[in-house]
């Protein structure tokens, strides 16, 4: 991306700050590839965030007829809350801190590095898991499309982000059906182009109100979907 560059956001006014606006996440991945038709049949490569991404990330891939591979990145999670995060780590094992909110929870040095620790060996399996023994494809010089279900702080997304740019994606774009209008704001910076029909706005946001059917995606549901396409 280049130095100063603001990204393009594209979304839908229609659906602008509704919400059940999406029947499930292929339903999403549908619209999406209506709005990247631009990519279709070029050299761009759609990265998956898994799990939830998978699906979204396998229809665009499927209707563009663009090849679809993984990115795994995993949260840096709390050692008294695994749901809560204060990083994440990419696929390539770069890590991404929040400093501030380290320095908020008072997490010493050595908590810091056990986590990032716990949080590469999780990304590893996950990628075993869902590539098996196959080398990430190169980026360099094409354009990479990362695709999640949503985005809620983005942080993730942003370490995703990162290492993209470090493997010398000459573009990179985000697409994900539904994210929160700071959000989107906070990566402008970061990417070439974001993709996005449904952004919201409020201090409550949640991913899974953008879909009138929502299950949270497992591994072994990501690997089947990815298999057939790796």
């Amino acid at each position: 991306m280049d130095v100063g560059k603001v990204a393009e956001i594209h979304d839908m006014a229609r659906l602008r700050g509704r919400i059940h606006v999406f029947q499930d996440r292929t339903d999403a991945g549908h619209i999406l590839a209506e709005m990247l038709a631009a990519y279709r049949q070029t050299d761009a490569l759609v990265l998956a965030v898994p799990a939830g991404g998978v699906p979204v990330a396998a229809t665009i891939a499927q209707q563009l007829q663009l090849p679809l591979d993984v990115a795994v990145v995993s949260k840096i999670t709390l050692p008294w809350n695994q749901e809560a995060g204060y990083g994440a780590v990419a696929f390539d094992g770069s890590v991404l801190l929040n400093d501030e909110l380290v320095l908020q929870l008072g997490l010493n040095e050595q908590q810091v590095q056990q986590g990032i620790a716990r949080t590469r060996a999780r990304v590893a399996r996950r990628i075993t898991l869902l590539r098996g023994e196959r080398r990430f494809p190169p980026l360099t010089g094409r354009t990479a499309i990362l695709v999640d279900d949503g985005l809620a702080s983005g942080f993730t997304i942003r370490a995703t982000v990162q290492a993209a740019a470090k493997a010398l994606a000459e573009r990179i774009i985000v697409a994900v059906p539904t994210a929160h209008q700071a959000t989107i704001d906070a990566l402008r910076d970061a990417v070439d182009a974001i993709y996005c029909p449904n952004i919201r706005r409020g201090r409550r946001f949640a991913v899974a109100d953008a879909y009138r059917h929502w299950s949270d995606v497992d591994e072994a549901e990501a690997a089947r979907i990815l298999s057939s396409f790796l």
